[in-house]
């Protein structure tokens, strides 16, 4: 769905990730190329090679934990509760498997320290929430607010985004076989596309859709973004932006938002615009996800033809 030529824009103009990859040798970039392997083979319908590469992912860089809201409802919605029971499993455990040496060592050590969720950012390194005082960037109020907001778009999300069936979302505990419709097998290539301006996601591209989106809100609500983690969601920007219909937001906004937000993660030291910048890209990106991925409208019965009344003679 994304044209040829945005390639080119993010070949040219990816100063940054060339320099996460390359220069500073961030394990960002790591964790990354086997997540996308990982959701290669999802698409691939090899869920439980996608499973253990997630876990492995994850052992890498905590960040792709902003994928696994995305990965349980997937999980749910291909396989119900019990069946996705055992997948989880081989998630947990590759995680006890590589953390048992530091287990039988220190294990409150290692949990606390390699899980530590509640550590503080420098106030200096940050790229998104340079506008705000310190003091209120540090703030355990503010971490709480972010918390809730990306809990509420995630739960928004999953009940009007990415569950598409007409059934409660309560339906995705059951086994796929007992649903009423089935659940379609995920294994479609193409977006449908209709005249009525939206696109019905399909199979595939749900999967590719419920993962980009878990991960972007996670992005947008996060306490703090530092420089390296402009590749958390750089190679997924175009995907979410061209995945609606142009009737949402033409091609030549969507390459702008993709250069401004380029431009905000160049700006060293941050400053209050490109803070402020990102946060509207960011929104500009939310909305057009929300409005364009919105389900169609019920059809409506045809009206019943009247006869038309007979002309009287003078007005014949």
């Amino acid at each position: 769905q994304v044209p040829p030529y945005v390639f080119f824009f993010m070949c040219c103009a990816s100063y940054r990730i060339h320099s996460i990859f390359v220069l500073r040798l961030f394990n960002d970039p790591v964790a990354m190329a086997i997540l996308f392997l990982a959701i290669n083979l999802l698409l691939e319908e090899r869920w439980s090679w996608g499973c253990l590469l997630f876990s492995l992912a994850v052992s890498v860089k905590m960040n792709v934990l902003l994928f696994a809201p995305g990965l349980l409802f997937l999980l749910l919605q291909r396989f119900g509760l019990l069946g996705c029971i055992p997948k989880l499993c081989i998630c947990a455990l590759l995680q006890v498997v590589l953390g048992l040496p530091f287990l039988l060592a220190n294990p409150v050590a290692y949990l606390t320290r390699s899980f530590d969720l509640g550590r503080q950012f420098q106030f200096k390194w940050t790229v998104n929430w340079r506008f705000l005082p310190e003091e209120v960037f540090q703030n355990r109020a503010f971490h709480a607010l972010l918390l809730l907001a990306h809990l509420a778009g995630l739960a928004l999300f999953a009940l009007h985004r990415w569950h598409r069936s007409k059934e409660s979302i309560l339906s995705l505990l059951k086994d796929p076989a007992e649903r009423k419709p089935p659940s379609p097998p995920l294994s479609v290539n193409n977006i449908l596309w209709q005249a009525s301006g939206v696109c019905p996601l399909n199979a595939r591209a749900q999967i590719v859709f419920v993962l980009f989106s878990s991960n972007f809100l996670g992005v947008c609500c996060s306490r703090s973004l530092h420089y390296q983690f402009y590749v958390w969601y750089f190679h997924t920007l175009p995907y979410l932006l061209w995945c609606t219909p142009t009737s949402k937001l033409a091609h030549m906004p969507k390459v702008l938002l993709l250069g401004v937000i380029e431009l905000c993660w160049n700006t060293y030291p941050s400053t209050v615009c490109s803070s402020l910048s990102l946060h509207v890209c960011h929104g500009l990106v939310l909305l057009q996800l929300w409005y364009g991925t919105a389900p169609p409208p019920a059809p409506q019965p045809p009206q019943p033809s009247r006869k038309p009344a007979p002309l009287s003679r003078k007005s014949q």
